[in-house]
């Protein structure tokens, strides 16, 4: 009789690797440099015809640069993963992981810039003083509420797309995961009722991305309980637009008292804290969506056992895994091929609309209602989609036919050639 596999210990296997590799990202050049002419052209003297050019020029960088293709992954270190605050140098492996994705799913070229600072005026201006060399910019793992402001500060201050991925990346896999539920379970998004427990970057984002889609009634949980206008505890700028935005009822207390009745649960908080009975006192079957990680609001098999119809978790053991790697490339591919200066709530919807229909009909069932991590057949369809909101919505800055900007997308993960189109 054959042993039973030994369960892989990934931590030490990635301690082992990444020594080994010291780290996970390179730099190439495409420039051919074998002999003189090759040297007299691509650095002096002959660069400086392209130097002179972009002076008087600067609009034309993507055309002769990496800007065209590039974003920078900006984190602090103030909230990696699960982990809080680590500061940069126990981000930057992640950040490297995040940047070797970009690649490998949709061709773009990142590079992770940790920065040794978490205020949030001198992250700022880093950002600012850097954004010429790169296309777009993604901010990651920036603890609330101070990404709230280093994001709204960027996009106001920057031509390109600046986009917090715990945030709207979040917001865009749930969505999509949230519509194909409610399709398993006859539901409808105008008339089902929310509780969101988490009111940070990702709750912020995803309770704003749920009420353009049509969503009327959401209860917000955190620390202190339900979040309502009038509340004094825990509260600040982003938590009071909020208690405006949500809860018409003006219901109070705990999580307790927030799920009664609820359609939907949507974790994004903490280990544990969904329990049992909670799940009863919901709709019958209703949908669960614990993402906290490493363990979730509450363990899938506790959450069916207590009558939920579907559940989802962040983590790839679990069938359903919410995870931002579905969304970010594809939706960076398109915003930089029609070179758009913000990624707006019409590309996110299209993203998460386009991420949803990724299943089939035939396909879609209780424990598939989204698309696996290393589905390579979704990041195209992104690129596409998010490129025809852009143009549609008036974010591009040029116009590219949205199907070759998908069959390149595809060209690069099946051949390894990112094209011109």
């Amino acid at each position: 009789m054959a042993l039973a596999s030994k369960k892989k210990n990934y931590g030490k296997l990635a301690l082992a690797r990444h020594k080994k590799l010291r780290g996970k990202l390179e730099v190439i050049s495409k420039a051919t440099l074998a002999n003189r002419d090759d040297w007299s052209t691509f650095y002096t003297p002959g660069v400086a015809a392209v130097s002179l050019h972009l002076a008087k020029y600067p609009s034309h960088a993507r055309e002769y640069t990496i800007k065209r293709n590039s974003v920078a992954v900006v984190s602090d270190g103030s909230a990696v993963l699960g982990l809080g605050n680590i500061g940069p140098f126990g981000a930057l492996p992640v950040m490297e992981g995040k940047c070797a994705l970009f690649h490998t799913l949709a061709g773009v070229e990142a590079f992770p810039l940790c920065i040794a600072t978490q205020e949030t005026d001198e992250i700022i201006e880093v950002v600012k003083n850097i954004s010429s060399t790169f296309g777009g910019i993604n901010l990651e793992d920036i603890s609330a509420p101070r990404c709230f402001i280093v994001e709204e500060r960027l996009k106001k201050e920057l031509d390109i797309p600046v986009f917090h991925d715990d945030q709207h990346g979040t917001a865009v896999v749930i969505l999509a995961g949230l519509i194909n539920a409610l399709k398993l379970t006859q539901r409808e998004i105008g008339s089902i009722k929310i509780v969101i427990n988490g009111a940070g970057a990702a709750g912020t984002a995803v309770t704003k991305l749920l009420l353009s889609c049509g969503v009327r009634d959401i209860l917000i949980c955190d620390t202190q309980g339900i979040i309502y206008k009038g509340r004094g505890l825990g509260m600040n700028r982003f938590k009071e637009e909020l208690a405006e935005l949500t809860n018409p009822g003006g219901i109070k207390g705990g999580l307790s008292e927030a799920v009664k009745g609820r359609d939907v649960f949507i974790g994004v908080s903490a280990a544990g804290v969904l329990k049992k009975e909670m799940i009863k006192a919901m709709a019958k079957e209703p949908v669960i969506f614990a993402l906290a990680n490493p363990v979730p609001e509450i363990m899938p098999s506790d959450a069916l056992d207590a009558g939920a119809g579907i559940v989802a978790t962040g983590r790839s053991d679990f069938p359903n895994q919410v995870n931002n790697s579905l969304a970010f490339p594809g939706i960076f591919r398109g915003a930089l091929d029609v070179r758009a200066k913000v990624i707006n709530e019409e590309m996110k919807v299209a993203a998460a609309r386009t991420l949803a229909g990724a299943v089939s009909e035939d396909r879609l069932k209780r424990d598939y209602i989204i698309p696996k991590g290393l589905d390579y057949s979704v990041p195209p369809l992104i690129a596409s989609a998010v490129a025809k909101a852009a143009i549609e919505s008036g974010a591009a800055g040029i116009i590219k036919d949205p199907e070759k900007i998908a069959d390149r997308t595809k060209k690069f993960i099946y051949e390894g050639e990112l094209g011109i189109i």
